[in-house]
């Protein structure tokens, strides 16, 4: 007598609370890592890591350290997204959380230059390498997760909940980083945009070690998820690529392409609002390079103030993006984020309540264009290759974005004398690349998840990048 055996329909399923959550706490704490990072490159990390006797220049080291792992973030949308299309999405993103959470832990014990030299800068460089390669596998297989388990017709919805773990991360970040400084202030007479001497001792170590507990919270939620039905009719239907990265450039290099412009002016604003402006913010007005002279703590809670925004537009982008379509949607945002770059100095010369306006517009924009993007690059492919696919043109799109977005911004905040302007035109340009590839692209709003998987089976049978499942 045959034993029966169970299909993919049959198989377990992932409850919608399950898939919300695993969504959304993964990269939440993987934001929550990158963003202590970017504070810490900001706040301690040039007086720490970097010792210059010209600020500006620690500076656009340790921003250049930041940069270094939006590289990494590309090889690890490779290794991890051939392991996701290979052997399935639970146990990959398992592996990039630990691999997140274990160089943001090890960043937190690490020795400064004043105790290692130069080995210290290099351990901080590793480590944040390592970090910059577990998120390039982390943000696709969340964004997976969220959408191969929706309905159809809330793709968007359930693809923004990976999405609002990027505000989530900041706000949970330098509230952290807030609590420990009013705990730690400076000393009497000491400059208070500058963390007290105990905060470089020990303080700035905090938020990095607690980075632990936070890890072991998101791995008990995600070591109970199914794989999706999505990927299981693949396997079962003996989809799975030999090697994902190769049928992906041979077959699908054109949605790489597109995706990668579709994320850039994303990238540009995403990193221009939280990591630059925390630099322009605090900067005195009497500086070489003069900024706004915010004190951290005041500046730091206006960007929060700013980040609710982030957060709340984030979840109302995606029942816009399911009921207009991905592709309108951000062709309005992205016109909106191009005029935006063209009216930063006059915001900011307004005073404290433009400069408010001004965090507010960049993250409600943020929230707007981030949001469908859960959905939108996942659609771009076929299952078999869709978590390399997304996660190539997600991470590409992080080199030339978020890699040298800060860096750049520094120098032309130099180049105008202290003046944003040329900061706000650069971000105008960025978006008039994205607006042309929005242009060019088509809506994905209504592609079936499992659509052009195999023609027929015999055009499966001819590739040779096909193998049936392990």
């Amino acid at each position: 007598m045959p034993v029966p055996t169970t299909s993919p329909a049959q198989a377990p399923v992932n409850s919608r609370s399950r898939v919300l959550i695993a969504s959304l706490i993964g990269t939440t704490i993987e934001f929550y890592d990158f963003y202590i990072y970017a504070t810490a490159a900001v706040l301690v990390f040039p007086a720490l890591f970097f010792p210059s006797s010209d600020p500006t220049t620690a500076l656009l080291s340790s921003f250049a350290v930041f940069g270094a792992a939006m590289v990494a973030r590309p090889i690890g949308a490779v290794v991890f997204g051939h392991l996701g299309d290979r052997i399935g999405r639970k146990g990959t993103l398992v592996a990039s959380l630990l691999t997140m959470g274990i160089a943001t832990f090890l960043i937190g014990v690490l020795p400064t230059y004043a105790q290692a030299g130069w080995i210290a800068t290099t351990l901080l460089v590793l480590m944040r390498l390592a970090q910059g390669f577990a998120l390039g596998g982390e943000w696709s297989g969340a964004a997976l997760v969220a959408t191969e388990n929706a309905p159809s017709d809330k793709r968007a919805l359930y693809g923004t909940f990976p999405q609002l773990g990027a505000p989530l991360g900041f706000i949970i970040g330098n509230g952290l980083f807030l609590i420990i400084g009013a705990l730690l202030p400076s000393t009497a007479g000491a400059d208070p945009s500058q963390p007290s001497e105990a905060f470089l001792s020990w303080g700035w170590r905090v938020p990095f070690l607690f980075s632990a507990v936070m890890v072991a919270i998101g791995l008990w939620v995600r070591m109970r998820l199914v794989e999706s039905t999505v990927f299981a009719r693949t396997r079962e239907a003996g989809l799975v690529r030999k090697l994902p990265l190769a049928t992906v450039f041979r077959n699908h290099w054109k949605q790489l392409v597109l995706g990668t412009f579709f994320m850039l002016a994303t990238y540009v604003l995403f990193y221009l609002m939280t990591t630059f402006s925390l630099s322009y913010g605090r900067a005195p007005k009497d500086a070489a390079v003069p900024g706004l002279g915010y004190g951290y703590t005041t500046f730091v809670v206006m960007m929060i103030f700013g980040v609710l925004f982030f957060a709340a537009f984030t979840l109302i982008s995606g029942p816009l993006a399911d009921k207009y379509g991905r592709r309108a949607t951000l062709i309005w945002v992205t016109a909106a984020i191009l005029v935006f770059g063209l009216v930063w100095v006059p915001l900011i010369g307004t005073g404290t309540l433009g400069v408010v306006l001004w965090l507010v517009l960049g993250f409600t924009l943020m929230g707007m264009t981030f949001g469908p993007m859960g959905a939108l690059l996942p659609e771009l492919f076929p299952t078999s290759v869709r978590y390399t696919g997304s996660g190539i043109s997600y991470n590409v799109s992080s080199i030339l974005g978020a890699a040298v977005a800060p860096f750049i911004a520094v120098a032309l905040w130099e180049a105008g004398d202290g003046s944003p302007r040329l900061v706000g035109v650069y971000l105008s340009v960025m978006a008039l690349l994205t607006l042309v590839s929005l242009l060019i692209g088509k809506e994905t709003k209504d592609v079936a998840l499992d659509e052009g998987e195999a023609p027929t089976r015999r055009d499966h049978d001819r590739d040779p990048a096909a193998t049936a499942a392990p």
